[in-house]
């Protein structure tokens, strides 16, 4: 099974939220579709988008709106933008500096629960943390990933995902240099007692955007078991 990779730069979150619900239809109308010409493995199975958006704030389905801190005045003084959104979780941030990631996967064409899923995501943030010298972890109830999470907890990635016939889309915020100041003004995904960190804060030096986006790559690709589409 193939996946292809399209690096999107810097792009509004209305723009690339349209392009996940296009790609996302796409995948779903395509499952029902049997191409015999096709042998299974070059089958194009997903899409991977990552990208950075300017600074905005999101709300999951089951979010709730008193984890907003602040109000719409002073959101368009600070030039954030915010979104009620259709993924699980709650508010979180994304801004200049975060890998934004978006999967639009066919979980099917990989044997793939959502929970298992989720699992994944989180493993490939883990280990490429661990290649920084980080030691992240899970923390039970709170999906993302986590440093101390039984002491001094931060959430350092946090993910929301969505599913229809088991096509995914949205999918894992990985603050790298992101600026933690915008955190202030949420309660990041509904936790009044837990804070957010960055690789940045954490070691010290800004991480390299690049090199971080080619090691998720390759964990995701090793994790979910698919190869890059030309």
């Amino acid at each position: 099974m193939k996946v292809k990779y399209t690096d999107l730069g810097l792009i509004s979150y209305q723009a690339a939220w349209d392009l996940q619900e296009t790609l996302f239809r796409q995948i779903i109308s395509e499952k029902t579709v049997v191409d015999a010409a096709s042998r299974e493995q070059d089958r194009l199975a997903g899409h991977l988008l990552f990208c950075e958006h300017p600074h905005v704030y999101t709300l999951g389905k089951s979010g709730a709106e008193r984890n907003l801190l602040i109000n719409e005045e002073m959101m368009q003084k600070k030039g954030i933008s915010f979104f009620r959104i259709n993924r699980g979780g709650d508010i979180t941030y994304h801004g200049p500096g975060q890998l934004v990631g978006y999967p639009i996967l066919n979980l099917d064409a990989f044997h793939l629960t959502i929970r298992k899923y989720i699992y994944i995501l989180e493993e490939a943030v883990i280990r490429t943390l661990d290649s920084y010298g980080l030691n992240a972890e899970r923390l039970e109830g709170a999906t993302g990933v986590w440093l101390e999470p039984h002491t001094h907890a931060r959430k350092i990635c946090a993910i929301g995902v969505r599913a229809s016939r088991n096509v995914t889309m949205h999918g894992f915020a990985f603050n790298v240099n992101t600026d933690l100041s915008f955190f202030q003004f949420i309660n990041p995904c509904g936790f009044t007692n837990k804070g957010a960190t960055s690789l940045k804060a954490e070691t010290g030096s800004p991480g390299d955007m690049d090199q971080i986006k080619q090691r998720m790559r390759s964990h995701l690709a090793e994790l979910i078991g698919f190869a890059w589409a030309e």
